[in-house]
């Protein structure tokens, strides 16, 4: 299984530059997953990439910034506004990040395509 991330385009820029090797979430996944394609959302639209999802780790937000802080992509500030009111946030790890030569418009190649709100399956061996 597979899934589309929405990610904001200055947290894709920090992704693409390196800096950002977790993804945070309120939520995690409840099917395995394998590859994450990235949707950079309003303005861009477009997916720009994609990676191996390596490891999810799953902690209370203090010892999740313990463990990520030094490739978050993100101010300590931000982390803490966007894990306020949540006991539990997850981290996942991006591994092999390969960015398009060319973004994909996921509403040409699929009419019905909505943007996720946070992230959807999508199956093995495809995109959309």
């Amino acid at each position: 299984m597979n899934a589309i991330l929405s990610i904001k385009p200055q947290f894709v820029d920090e992704i693409v530059a390196g800096r950002k090797r977790f993804e945070f979430r309120k939520h995690g996944f409840k099917k395995p997953v394998r590859n994450i394609y990235i949707y950079a959302s309003s303005p861009v639209c477009r997916i720009i990439g994609e990676f191996e999802l390596g490891d999810i780790i799953e902690d209370k937000p203090e010892e999740l910034w313990n463990k990520t802080h030094d490739f978050s992509g993100i101010s300590k500030a931000f982390f803490d506004e966007y894990f306020s009111a949540h006991e539990i946030g997850y981290a996942l790890e991006i591994k092999t990040f390969k960015k398009y030569s060319e973004p994909i418009n996921p509403y040409k190649q699929n009419r019905k395509f909505r943007a996720p709100q946070s992230f959807c399956y999508v199956e093995s061996g495809k995109m959309i």
